[in-house]
């Protein structure tokens, strides 16, 4: 393994270019190989639940309508377009029911942007095993945490206004796909270089329940794939593109990062170890407290009709993102409401007894059960609950119509690294996502994943994944 080391007037893009360049899977620890096959299998079952949820639905109308040459495939059918429309497509898709992978200290998704971009490029280019396809996946999304590690040292990344999946998607996609390209370090900078000239992504679409959250990953990794073919061709793009005069750190970010976080043991270790699978299908924010009401009903034994009030306890950040405006967060307006409302996962654990995709559509937000339920719900920051970082914890207090007290308190969610997801807990959440997919198309796109090292050509998974 080659060691990449830095120099005080080096920027890191260099380093990065370097690292996507030659790195190869005999580098990469047996447990980081693990780890990306279960984000692919993953990524592909909520792709596939995604497919014609509001926005990739319209997206792939609009991008049918383009044509164009036939070099990739949209996950779900048998179209198939140039490859950045394609990725641009299939991330839209996975982003959809915000149930993809999640880096809970980042505070950002990763594969969301990595994969897509991969999978459109390998197809495009043909021949690509499966060693080379996980390499490629693990390097991209290495460098999209450690971007969003890096960022605003002892605030929370949520307050910066950005969104940090699509605004680090642009880099993550360009470095993937120049990888898949095979481009030299030179041309790698200017592929971030490009990139760069066109990162974007804010968190307002959060706030208003736009569509356009489920759709930003989608935006970078086009925007990523384009940047990597221009730099195939020549052209360049700034050199200095993260920690220059004008580079996204100090231009985006006030100069207020930590920059040994961006290159400390690159080449060495990769963050991808770190990445969470979501069991259920919502912002990562809102899990402590699904699980502690899933715990409380469970425990206690609780009946909706039973419930007294609820007092919800969470941390600032929690509260701003996912508690305001209280009125869209009691009562969603849409599924994206819904998404990020912790009074509106607890109502529905307790109504319920567990959390699932169809709790999240125009349909579920209807339900009065829940919604009589989040009319009890009194919501309160406690400070002690802040955490500079990872996901921050939730305290759940329900009162009972016989007058007892019930409390509990969740800091590490199910598929957090305290308690993490196994390969056959991704492929039963792959089963619930891809119901589109016969059980035998199921089982083997199962089976590839779990051997993806010995695939010679990924385009033999790729397939499995075309309906009529």
């Amino acid at each position: 393994m080659s060691t990449v080391r830095r120099s005080e007037d080096m920027d890191a893009t260099f380093l990065f270019a370097k690292n996507l360049a030659n790195i190869r899977y005999e580098d990469l620890p047996k447990g980081v190989v693990e780890a990306t096959k279960k984000q692919v299998l993953d990524l592909l079952g909520v792709a596939l639940g995604g497919f014609s949820k509001p926005g990739p639905k319209e997206l792939g109308e609009i991008v049918g309508e383009w044509g164009g040459k036939e070099e990739s495939s949209i996950i779900g059918c048998t179209q198939k377009v140039p490859a950045p429309n394609a990725a641009h497509v299939n991330a839209t898709m996975a982003h959809a029911l915000d149930y993809d992978d999640v880096h809970e200290t980042a505070i950002m998704h990763s594969g969301v942007a990595v994969i897509p971009t991969c999978m459109a490029m390998g197809e495009r280019k043909g021949n690509v095993s499966g060693k080379e396809f996980i390499t490629a996946i693990a390097l991209g999304v290495d460098m999209m945490c450690r971007l969003a590690l890096a960022t605003t040292p002892g605030t929370r990344p949520l307050n910066t206004g950005w969104h940090l999946t699509t605004l680090y998607g642009f880099l993550g996609a360009a470095g993937t796909a120049g990888r898949m390209l095979g481009l030299d370090e030179e041309r790698m900078v200017n592929a971030l270089g490009i990139a760069y000239h066109q990162c974007s992504g804010n968190g307002q679409c959060v706030i208003d329940g736009a569509l356009t959250k489920r759709m930003g990953p989608g935006f970078s990794v086009r925007g990523g794939i384009t940047a990597a073919l221009l730099a195939e061709k020549g052209v360049t793009g700034a050199k200095n593109c993260l920690e220059g005069e004008m580079g996204l750190y100090k231009l985006y970010h006030r100069g207020n990062y930590d920059n040994k976080a961006l290159t400390i043991n690159l080449g060495k270790t990769f963050e991808g170890i770190n990445v969470a699978i979501k069991p259920y299908p919502c912002c990562r924010g809102v899990h402590p407290a699904i699980d502690a009401a899933l715990a409380l009903v469970g425990e206690r034994n609780i009946k909706a009709e039973g419930v007294e009030k609820i007092t919800l306890s969470v941390s600032e950040g929690h509260y701003h993102l996912l508690c305001e405006p209280e009125g869209a967060k009691l009562k969603p307006r849409n599924p994206v409401d819904a998404q990020f409302s912790i009074p509106w996962g607890v109502a529905t654990a307790i109504v319920r007894k567990q959390v699932t995709l169809e709790d999240f559509t125009e349909t579920a937000i209807k339900r009065q059960d829940i919604l009589d339920l989040t009319k009890k719900m009194s919501i309160k920051i406690d400070s002690t609950l802040n955490r500079p970082v990872n996901i921050e914890p939730t305290r759940v207090e329900i009162t009972t119509t016989q007058g007892n007290v019930y409390s509990k308190e969740v800091a590490h969610p199910l598929g957090s690294l305290e308690r993490p997801m196994s390969f056959d807990d991704c492929a039963t959440k792959f089963r619930d996502c891809a119901k589109q997919l016969s059980k035998e198309h199921t089982d083997r796109v199962i089976e590839f994943i779990g051997q993806l090292e010995q695939m010679a050509d990924i385009k033999k998974l790729i397939n499995l994944l075309s309906l009529e």
